[in-house]
């Protein structure tokens, strides 16, 4: 099965704070129905929530999300290939690469979700492992996510300004 760990987990395995909330791998849609039953066998439950781009294991309270599709943006193998084995706590896994992993931060951003003040820190950690002309090129669609990095770029987070002419395809 394809897979890689995205979220606050893979920032964490990037060197970002650690994660306390959740656990996310991003996987291809039709690798779902294989993962959510190795789950089961392993004692999780699983739910598909009304939401049309994940599905969730529960084990003793602790949440791990299986995501598909990012922003309407499928999980390709692509974006597979490009992640990295890494220590993860005690387990070597693949990582989304740090670009992709901001760029999945970034798309989602929205006037009814935009926490500026929680993505600050990780990707503050984050920024020398990042493409940040490939995060605008691809961040150009969205004003929010265009924002964020005029915002890195005010606070001297990122090297300014940012060349977002590049290609716009992701992931």
């Amino acid at each position: 099965m394809r897979f890689a760990l995205a979220g606050g987990c893979a920032a964490y395995a990037r060197g970002a704070a650690p994660s306390l909330h959740d656990v996310d791998f991003v996987l291809p849609q039709e690798d779902v129905p294989t993962a959510l039953e190795a789950l089961r066998e392993l004692g999780f439950e699983t739910a598909k929530p009304p939401e049309d781009w994940l599905v969730k294991a529960y084990d003793e309270g602790r949440l791990v999300d299986l995501i598909f599709n990012i922003c309407g943006n499928p999980v390709t193998p692509e974006l597979l290939e490009r992640s990295e084995q890494m220590k993860a706590s005690a387990v070597i896994v693949p990582v989304l690469e740090a670009t992709d992993l901001v760029i999945s931060w970034l798309l989602p951003l929205s006037e009814h979700s935009c926490d500026y003040g929680s993505l600050l820190p990780q990707v503050r950690a984050l920024r020398e492992q990042v493409d940040w002309d490939r995060v605008a090129s691809v961040a150009q669609v969205s004003p929010y996510a265009s924002t964020f990095l005029t915002l890195l770029e005010r606070l001297e987070v990122i090297p300014g300004p940012v060349d977002a002419t590049g290609d716009s395809s992701w992931p």
